[in-house]
């Protein structure tokens, strides 16, 4: 467990025990100070943050979606994945809902929960140190519920982003603008080289 400015954060790891079957994480994961179970992390918190790969949080929420949709009723679920197929170099080269988004998938299948799409249009680094950026960087939010926006609006402003940086694209749908937009990015890393960038808005 960590905390963030006022907030308490939960990080859960994948395990050998997953209903996904996943395996264990090797190497780049940080110690764990509490490693709960995730209908047990998504019952205590307020905001739930989805930031398990975006091709399989579909499937992963499937194997869990009778008890998130108990857990996760009435709360908020942040999205910042992207749902991508990868090219040979690695890098996110076609999308795997073309016609729809990850974010739209996560409120259908969830429909009691408040999903908003947020900082899926920058590089990882971004998402938590805006400042690191020499220009202002843009973050988007697109959801049907005003008051989670307004409350994930707070977060990101937490987090250090100036409420002009933040702009409301409006509902769910939106989201396919935005996760498309992350087709963009792989073409500018081939050219300039792996660094914190994130695609905004020049006013």
């Amino acid at each position: 467990m960590r905390r963030h400015s006022s907030y308490e954060v939960i990080t859960l790891a994948e395990t050998a025990a997953t209903c996904d079957g996943a395996s264990p994480a090797h190497g780049g994961t940080p110690p764990l100070h509490e490693n709960l179970a995730r209908a047990d992390a998504a019952r205590t918190a307020r905001i739930v943050i989805n930031a398990t790969p975006g091709s399989g949080s579909p499937e992963r929420l499937a194997a869990l979606r009778e008890d998130l949709r108990r857990d996760l009723r009435d709360k908020i679920l942040v999205d910042v994945s992207n749902a991508t197929l990868d090219g040979p170099d690695g890098l996110p080269a076609h999308l795997i809902h073309p016609g729809q988004s990850l974010g739209e998938r996560l409120q259908e299948a969830l429909p009691e929960t408040r999903v908003v799409k947020t900082l899926s249009t920058m590089l990882f680094p971004v998402m938590t140190a805006p400042a690191t950026l020499a220009q202002a960087p843009d973050a988007f939010l697109s959801g049907d519920d005003p008051q989670a926006q307004q409350t994930v609006r707070e977060l990101l402003i937490d987090l250090g982003r100036r409420k002009e940086w933040i702009t409301d694209l409006g509902g769910i749908q939106t989201a396919r603008a935005t996760e498309a937009a992350i087709l963009f990015v792989p073409h500018v890393i081939r050219s300039s080289g792996f660094a914190p960038i994130t695609i905004s808005i020049a006013r």
